[in-house]
């Protein structure tokens, strides 16, 4: 895999957010973590809305970030899985605080719009 180059920003929350930012990205890295290991056909199901090219595309980065890691087994039919790298685990407590965080807001919005 050619190495990008890995411009380096300016803030350090710029950097970690050029690492997760996009649509699929946070939600690849949850499944992830649900998971601990999918197969491309797998994660194309689970992650909604996403098409076949996206999905490589941001698989590719979030791999040249090194949050994942994707083992390609050569057989009859190859096989690739991918999981979680020990870089992308350190992120689910942030994850999860995200998600709990989201829960949230949702939950406010649906009680604000419940009593209007």
């Amino acid at each position: 895999m050619a190495k990008k180059n890995i411009q380096i920003a300016d803030c350090t929350v710029d950097f970690a957010f050029q690492r997760l930012g996009g649509k699929y990205k946070g939600r690849i890295l949850w499944y992830l973590h649900a998971n601990s290991i999918l197969r491309y056909g797998e994660l194309r199901r689970t992650v909604k809305g996403i098409t076949a090219k996206m999905l490589t595309q941001t698989l590719r980065e979030l791999e040249e970030d090194r949050l994942i890691g994707k083992k390609v087994y050569y057989e009859a039919r190859p096989k690739v899985e991918y999981s979680l790298s020990e870089t992308g685990k350190e992120l689910i407590p942030f994850i999860k605080y995200l998600n709990k965080w989201g829960e949230s807001r949702i939950a406010s919005l649906s009680n604000a719009g419940k009593s209007a």
